[in-house]
């Protein structure tokens, strides 16, 4: 069976999310659990693109949703599934070329739908466009 980018990007959204509570998490290991070999061993080359590149780029892209936080805000009262959210967006929207900012922005409210609740959805759609118009200067 052929996996799309919408479950790849759920996947690394729990790959990512396992490594922020485990850093010995083993993205092979765990896609191969979490999938359960439904999409084939082999992990797909934009999980393996999106979780290095989100690891690589973490200290640039939560600066980034720093500059487009409230006032009174700090990166640190962000929930961890909303934070690696926005992290997997920015990512997308910043390295990848192919994918459109439109569409990261909402594949990452689809992801907040999923994984969070409606109030999360609405901050990381807020966040994520004031980062795509700072992007695009």
């Amino acid at each position: 069976m052929e996996i799309n980018r919408h479950k790849i990007r759920e996947i690394a959204f729990q790959t990512l999310f396992a490594m922020n509570t485990n850093a010995k998490t083993d993205v092979n290991d765990f896609y191969a659990v979490i999938t359960d070999g439904k999409y084939g061993q082999d992990v797909p080359e934009y999980l393996t693109t999106v979780v290095s590149g989100v690891v690589e780029h973490k200290a640039e892209l939560d600066a980034l949703i720093e500059d487009n936080l409230t006032s009174g805000w700090s990166i640190s009262r962000i929930a961890k599934t909303d934070l690696i959210i926005i992290e997997v967006a920015l990512f997308e929207m910043k390295y990848v070329d192919d994918v459109p900012a439109k569409v990261a922005i909402n594949e990452a409210i689809e992801l907040a739908k999923k994984f969070s609740d409606d109030r999360s959805r609405k901050f990381v759609n807020g966040i994520l466009s004031h980062a795509h118009e700072e992007l695009v200067k």
